[in-house]
């Protein structure tokens, strides 16, 4: 039994890894476009963008959301 245990948490820890390297990713792409030289609009698009692949991420796997029913999902997007 440890041994399921043990493999599970490593997995857990690579996804939540996994993650991290992407929101670090992510925040680097918000700095970067913030220097873009875009209209407003284009700008407030991208940062929105950025933001919401962000909240996803954290609202997925960080609260555990990717695992629920779908219909909890859906209520909660709503």
């Amino acid at each position: 039994m440890s041994g399921h245990g043990t493999e599970s948490i490593q997995e857990h820890i690579k996804v939540y890894l996994t993650v991290f390297g992407a929101l670090a990713v992510l925040t680097i792409l918000t700095v970067t476009a913030s220097y873009l030289d875009v209209s407003s609009s284009e700008a407030i698009f991208l940062a929105l963008t950025i933001a919401t692949i962000k909240a996803s991420l954290v609202a997925g796997y960080f609260m555990h959301l990717i695992t629920e029913k779908q219909t909890i999902v859906w209520i909660l997007i709503l």
